[in-house]
């Protein structure tokens, strides 16, 4: 097979705008963001909020979606902790009021101690970094602990939950003490308040957005509500619940709203990777607006992040509305960028998109401190390089997949992190093609459509170019980029896809990874095109 043989010319003619375009109306229609629904936080509404419109529905959801040996969430035992334990803690709840979920909360109960005990047990050090992870187990193994003490099920007397060794709830209490003596919470804390318990409700210092959520959470919202949704302080907040609820029959996600990384996200994703679209005015004029002296949160009610920030900022500049990214510099440290003031631990896809937005404004015209900005950019990515692991890859704590997180860190290498950054480059690029499986796709656990579009970008946006512009594919690019692709054609991303995205429980942000999708096919689908030169 040759260059320009027909088997691997385009195929879409102008599909791919109008799936752009028809993407983004997307953004505009539903300005709340398109996220799936999360066991998590479904089970935490059939507890707090069992008058909430959709009630039956949430513990059908729970039920259905049950696996075999009584687990919830990914099979990975650590990812399972937290959708396990507040299924089987809701499901105890519903059959202490009268519900038919005996069986399934013990089939629940049965596989939490089994990772509490003996070979299978879980330690703190098994635990993805998952947000306020720490606080949430405790706090649902407490509130479990109650259940069976109260003789909900049956089950013998002397067997208790404990947390996985190493965590000792100790950040819990002192939140709840402090909560409880009227204390305001930091907001990134707003979005866990469900995991502070009774002192929550209605807690003077809390307030809930225009939106009517509470730190960008149907659980969150919940707990301060109460079992009081209708008197008039608490209209705003219920309203929020029963559209969410509504949204998606009954189960609710974890995150919402997610507007401003949403569609920065897809703007950035769909722009960088030429496919042709048409952004609103008015959807620009908003992510602009967004962006303030201080920088952006994903939505109201989050705290105001770098990631944010940046991703926005990267995407503005690519449509053509190019900002000083200078607010990022409230989140600089010593050697890299934090997510927000204060992180406990690092992310890399944060710093990958903190240099995106530098190098861009940098590259097209920038005005303001140009040492400063250079300065910049050169610590990010040696921070960067100096983080990639042995096999080439990068992992994150944002998401469950290294794909994601190397596709954020090598593009971003790539195109603003100097010829210092070429082997890095070409190391990520080796573990791609390396770790392609047989049926052509990637994934850390399964082939997935999302983990397959981040690895074809990787393949297909750090080509070499030859002496004029062309890019160029060695044959070993070439070939696991077709194979990708065609898995892509065979198998597209949909709404049920395997959710990767870390929050308190895993979630898919679909408008995201179907823009990850559409960027990777309308590359791919050019790698046949005369333009696209094979190397030796």
């Amino acid at each position: 097979m040759t260059p320009g043989d027909p088997a691997l010319a385009p195929m879409y003619g102008d599909a791919p705008r109008s799936e752009a375009d028809t993407l983004i109306a997307g953004l505009v229609a539903e300005p709340w963001g398109q996220v799936s629904a999360s066991v998590y936080e479904t089970g935490r509404l059939v507890t707090l909020a069992p008058w909430l419109t959709g009630h039956a529905d949430r513990v059908r959801h729970l039920l259905r979606t049950q696996r075999a040996d009584g687990g919830w969430g990914a099979v990975e035992p650590g990812y399972a902790l937290v959708p396990t334990l507040s299924a089987t803690e809701a499901l105890l709840g519903e059959a202490h009021r009268g519900g038919a979920t005996v069986d399934a909360a013990a089939a629940g109960l049965r596989r939490l101690f089994r990772w509490s005990r003996g070979g299978e047990s879980l330690t703190a050090a098994d635990l993805p970094d998952l947000p306020a992870i720490e606080l949430i187990v405790p706090s649902l193994i407490a509130s479990i602990n109650t259940h069976l003490s109260a003789g909900v099920i049956s089950w013998p007397e002397t067997e208790r939950l404990n947390p996985p060794r190493g965590l000792t709830g100790t950040a819990l209490t002192s939140i709840r003490a402090a909560l409880a003596s009227g204390q305001a919470l930091p907001q990134k804390l707003l979005h866990v308040l469900e995991a502070v318990g009774d002192s929550a409700r209605r807690h003077p210092a809390v307030r809930p957005e225009v939106t009517g959520a509470i730190g960008a959470s149907p659980a969150a919202t919940a707990a301060w509500l109460g079992d009081r949704p209708w008197d008039t302080t608490g209209s705003v907040a219920r309203r929020f619940l029963e559209t969410v609820a509504g949204r998606n029959g009954g189960p609710v996600p974890c995150g919402l709203p997610i507007t401003v990384f949403e569609r920065a996200w897809v703007l950035s994703g769909l722009a960088r990777a030429g496919v042709p679209f048409d952004p609103p005015h008015g959807l620009v004029a908003e992510l602009s607006a967004a962006v303030g002296p201080a920088g952006t949160a994903a939505a109201a009610g989050l705290p105001v992040d770098a990631d944010t920030t940046a991703g926005a900022l990267y995407a503005l500049a690519l449509v053509g509305v190019s900002r000083p990214p200078d607010p990022l510099w409230t989140f600089e440290t010593e050697s890299h960028f934090s997510t927000w003031p204060g992180e406990d631990g690092v992310s890399v896809t944060t710093n990958a998109h903190v240099l995106q937005a530098f190098g861009q404004y940098r590259g097209h015209g920038c005005t303001g401190p140009a040492a400063r900005y250079a300065a910049t950019i050169a610590k990010v990515s040696a921070w960067l390089r100096d983080r990639q692991r042995s096999d080439g890859s990068w992992w994150d704590r944002w998401h469950a997949s290294p794909y994601y997180a190397t596709f954020c860190c090598v593009l971003a290498l790539h195109d603003f992190g100097g010829p210092e950054s070429t082997d890095a480059v070409d190391r990520a690029v080796r573990w791609v093609l390396a770790t392609q499986r047989a049926d052509g796709s990637w994934g850390r656990w399964t082939g997935t459509a999302e983990e397959t579009a981040y690895a074809l970008q990787i393949l297909l946006l750090t080509r070499d170019r030859g002496p004029g512009t062309e890019p160029r594919l060695d044959a070993a690019r070439l070939w696991a980029a077709v194979r990708g692709r065609d898995h892509l054609r065979r198998c597209p991303a949909g709404p049920d896809d395997p959710p990767l995205w870390h929050d308190k429980d895993l979630y898919l942000p679909v408008s995201i990874v179907r823009s990850a999708t559409l960027a990777a096919l309308h590359l791919s689908e050019r790698v046949g095109s005369p333009s696209c030169q094979l190397t030796a």
